[in-house]
């Protein structure tokens, strides 16, 4: 559905990205993470055809972004981070105007601007001025103008910037909510939104690519070790003291009645360390494995790469 392959974008002598490859298939949601300054908003743009590539190329739909760049922006919905709109213009007539200019046709215009009211859940302000709107709401048109043509693929540049919690929350079910009937890439710092809206995950740090791979499998391979949480009551050194004690704990971290003990990946201790704790006289509450989090992933990913930058 889109394929980024040898991407190079520079802004006179300042590289912005460098040589990326990447691809998402149809019906993926894929997180486009990074930190702020990593080449996210440069790639969005080139893939919308906003910004041609220095070199290398990037097919949609099987539409080039070089050759064919009026027939990639058809089948592309995209919500930059800060988007432009018509604040004079109520919400349904803005949304008829984009449509118009989008090349909806007339006899489906009518039924389009509905049905994107509907999903995007802007009966309420139908008739309301555009700059007039909440932050969140106004999130809603720039996606509802992004869906009114019905496009196959979806670039949303840190859609959920400067909301609420509640919004966020809303804003992510309908994004989640396109799995399987369109292509999103997602482009966010925000770690959450990605473990809980997308399928696939691309990493990229000052202007690279440093992993691509499903959520479920960005953290293997990097992942040497298991971490044990445990909530145990007692004297906080002693148990400390104990945990560390245990044959294969690699380290112990300790807040308040919570302890992190790491172990090698291979080792499965909760069983031994439940029976040290509990024939040491100390209260066991609670006790599980935590799997390495995306924020983890990400955090390892980027400072490895800055390390090896450096050395």
């Amino acid at each position: 559905m889109i394929t980024i392959e040898g991407v190079t974008k520079r802004y006179g002598q300042t590289v912005a990205v460098r040589d990326i490859s990447f691809s998402v298939e149809r019906g993926e949601i894929l997180g486009f993470l990074g930190p702020n300054g990593a080449g996210k908003t440069t790639t969005m743009r080139v893939i919308t055809g906003y910004f041609p590539p220095t070199t290398g190329n990037v097919t949609v739909c099987g539409h080039s972004v070089l050759d064919e760049p009026i027939e990639v922006k058809r089948r592309i919905g995209y919500v930059p981070e800060n988007p432009s709109m018509y604040n004079d213009m109520t919400t349904i007539d803005y949304l008829r105007f984009v449509g118009a200019v989008k090349g909806v046709p007339k006899a489906v215009l009518k039924g389009r601007v509905e049905d994107t009211v509907d999903r995007c859940a802007l009966k309420s302000v139908v008739n309301r001025r555009v700059g007039e709107l909440s932050r969140g709401y106004r999130q809603r048109v720039a996606l509802g103008q992004a869906l009114i043509n019905d496009p196959p693929v979806l670039v949303l540049d840190e859609p959920t910037t400067g909301l609420d919690p509640k919004q966020i929350y809303e804003i992510r079910q309908l994004i989640g909510s396109m799995a399987g009937e369109r292509t999103v890439i997602l482009s966010t710092h925000i770690l959450p939104e990605v473990s809980m809206t997308c399928n696939k995950v691309v990493i990229i740090n000052e202007g690279r690519i440093v992993a691509v791979d499903s959520t479920e499998n960005i953290g293997k391979g990097l992942d040497q070790t298991r971490s044990i949480s445990l909530v145990a009551r007692g004297p906080f050194d002693k148990i400390k003291r104990c945990l560390a004690s245990i044959d294969g704990v690699g380290g112990v971290k300790q807040e308040g009645e919570s302890y992190t003990v790491e172990t090698d990946k291979g080792n499965d201790l909760r069983p031994l360390i439940a029976k040290r704790v509990v024939d040491e006289g100390f209260e066991l509450l609670e006790l599980s494995s935590r799997a390495m989090s995306l924020e983890d992933v990400f955090l390892k990913l980027v400072t490895v790469e800055e390390e090896e930058k450096t050395s």
